[in-house]
């Protein structure tokens, strides 16, 4: 009964649920074992062989941490990286996320990710990094816009990136204050993806029994698995 008051809780919660708060409402006697239901249930939030993203995507990268004096652009060292891909609905909206942390902003981790999570022959819109010059050869229709000649900002050139960056950056400071260690990123990522394209539903009962359905086919991971974080692939 716990587990399904937890997952009861997490989906019910719009903005999600912190390992303190999850410890708080279940009066779990260690914040170790609500953090570690939480991990689990994040393992869960992510359906093997889902659709890739279509149609018109917008991909671009942003920067998880703290301030990085003197450091602009790509140059990042301390920071993680995230990956962003988003489904342009026209006249306007957006679909599905994909979000994922990467090694760097070079060609060899940026195309693999577009190629995971966008089908081909999608029209794929980035700014004018090198590292986006592949894609062509990989069956995309790459749509390239140069910000600094557009004379537009950034975040009106390509809305769906920008929104989804600063809600992911809000997300983590509010829900979790922070406090997300960079190997366990990608579990916070898959979370938010979670929540985001699923944003629209009116019935968070729906959401509950989405999220059950899968923590049943999802393989076991003790504690031990879960608090090493997942390797950064290279």
């Amino acid at each position: 009964m716990t587990w399904f008051a937890a997952i009861w809780y997490v989906t019910n919660q719009k903005h999600g649920a912190s390992a303190l708060g999850l410890q708080r409402v279940l009066g779990l006697g260690s914040y170790q074992t609500a953090w570690t239901m939480l991990h689990k249930l994040r393992r869960a939030m992510v359906r093997p062989g889902r659709d890739r993203l279509a149609g018109d995507v917008e991909v671009d990268e942003t920067y998880v941490g703290g301030e990085e004096p003197g450091v602009r652009g790509r140059k990042t060292i301390k920071k993680a990286i995230v990956a962003i891909a988003v489904e342009v609905h026209e006249p306007r909206g957006f679909g599905r996320v994909r979000l994922r942390r990467i090694a760097d902003c070079s060609a060899a981790s940026l195309v693999p990710f577009v190629c995971d999570v966008v089908q081909p022959s999608s029209v794929v819109r980035t700014d004018g990094w090198l590292g986006y010059n592949p894609l062509p050869g990989h069956g995309y229709t790459r749509k390239t816009l140069i910000l600094s000649g557009s004379g537009d900002p950034a975040h009106v050139s390509m809305p769906a990136v920008h929104r989804v960056a600063s809600l992911l950056k809000r997300w983590l400071l509010g829900t979790h204050q922070g406090a997300v260690r960079a190997d366990h990123l990608d579990y916070y990522l898959d979370e938010f993806t979670f929540r985001f394209n699923r944003r629209t539903s009116r019935s968070r009962g729906l959401l509950f029994y989405r999220l059950l359905e899968q923590s049943v086919v999802t393989d076991p991971r003790p504690y031990r698995a879960i608090v090493g974080g997942r390797p950064l692939k290279m």
